[in-house]
């Protein structure tokens, strides 16, 4: 039973790692539609919410039936634990690829209101934080994963700018400025919340390696 119990863990490991990159190429191609204003690409990431849904649901079936039929204890239970909370946030991930997408095909329709130089940057980051908290997660790296939580205050002060940035844009009055403006600064709300749950991913990493729980303690990482 021990080790049909650490072939399943096996087995779900590879999955997230499937539906990790899967959700890495759905942020990815939202970018792309965002910068190169591709409708097609748009479309492309949007039809990815539908496969991401019932592949979170499958999952979250497995480590159910897992815990019904093994009863896990000890660093298993909290192995599954934390592929539960994963599960959730790659989900919640691609869901916010699709909200870019979906700016991106507003924005498609209407000239450029702006260069878009901190947006790039913070896709970057953004996704740089996703495919390292994956990394960190399958190699147990506790300390990988505190610098990434780490990482995540750049996302929040790119946002911040961006936000003043466009608020100037704003403060002109004509109604076209103002749409854009506003597709932008969700944008950049979309791209801060996939490091949000970036963030969330190394923390139950952390406490995956180490039995430790670092939610809401910034100033200890």
């Amino acid at each position: 039973m021990e080790r049909q119990l650490d072939h399943q863990l096996d087995e779900l490991r590879g999955e997230f790692l499937r539906m990790g990159a899967a959700v890495e190429e759905s942020i990815a191609q939202s970018i792309l539609a965002l910068t190169e204003r591709s409708d097609e690409v748009a479309r492309e990431a949007i039809a990815s919410n539908d496969r991401i849904d019932a592949w979170e649901v499958e999952i979250e079936e497995k480590l159910l039936a897992l815990l019904a039929t093994h009863q896990p204890v000890a660093s298993d239970l909290r192995l599954v634990a934390t592929m539960m909370k994963i599960n959730y946030d790659l989900e919640r991930m691609n869901d916010q690829a699709v909200n870019i997408a979906q700016r991106a095909l507003e924005l498609n329709q209407v000239p450029l209101l702006k260069p878009l130089i901190d947006i790039p940057r913070m896709a970057d980051i953004a996704q740089g934080m996703v495919k390292d908290a994956l990394d960190a997660f399958v190699n147990l790296d506790a300390e990988r994963a505190r610098e990434i939580c780490r990482r995540d205050d750049e996302l929040d002060l790119l946002r911040d700018q961006v936000f003043r940035e466009l608020l100037t844009y704003m403060r002109g009055g004509q109604p076209d400025t103002v749409d854009r403006a506003i597709h932008l600064i969700l944008v950049s709300r979309h791209l801060e919340r996939i490091g949000d749950h970036s963030s969330n991913i190394s923390e139950n990493t952390v406490f995956l390696a180490e039995g430790r729980i670092i939610r809401h303690q910034k100033d200890t990482l």
